[in-house]
């Protein structure tokens, strides 16, 4: 089975030293771009703001169309302009992911704040690349913790046949309000 190309777009927000995505393009688990130009033309972006789950039905944009996965690595506060710039300069497809818990010391335990490593590990885990996935987190102490604390939801969300299961099915493991969820 083919690696699925995993890339992130760093807008250099944050400390580039403890920065998800710098460290894992350093392992060679992802490639690392300063700028929108030179990312993939065909594949998935992941952004929380898009209102759209990564579903069994997007699947094959990685697999079969041989897409791309790419990351939008800012910081959470300024997620908004980041998003708003990035996404009217590419056509990549927007998604965002099931909720989940962060494993990583900034963030650890609160719903949804993952790094962009995590963001990118989860889609790689849903799309049955278990070990791609785990090839990602592997340059952080935490990295497995990561699999281990979303275990169960992470099974439930990768067995969904439809986008409508799997955001039904996030209302089994989290407190969430249904509002904005697709």
């Amino acid at each position: 089975m083919k690696p699925i190309q995993v890339h992130a777009l760093w807008l250099a927000q944050d400390d580039p030293k403890k920065n998800t995505a710098v460290l894992a393009s350093k392992r060679g688990d992802m490639r690392l771009h300063k700028s929108i130009r030179t990312l993939p033309k065909r594949g998935i972006i992941l952004e929380p703001l898009c209102g759209k789950v990564f579903g069994p039905e997007d699947h094959h944009l990685l697999t079969e169309r041989h897409g791309a996965l790419v990351g939008l690595d800012c910081s959470w506060a300024h997620i908004e302009e980041s998003v708003s710039s990035v996404m009217k300069r590419t056509r990549l497809e927007p998604r965002m992911l099931p909720l989940l818990l962060a494993a990583n010391p900034v963030n650890w335990g609160k719903p949804g704040r993952l790094t962009t490593a995590e963001a990118l590990a989860t889609i790689l885990y849903l799309i049955g690349r278990h070990e791609q996935a785990r090839e990602v987190l592997g340059a952080f102490r935490w990295g497995e913790r990561f699999f281990e604390l979303n275990q169960e939801p992470l099974d439930a969300y990768a067995g969904a046949t439809s986008s409508a299961e799997l955001v039904d099915l996030q209302f089994e493991f989290f407190d969430i309000d249904r509002e904005g969820l697709q």
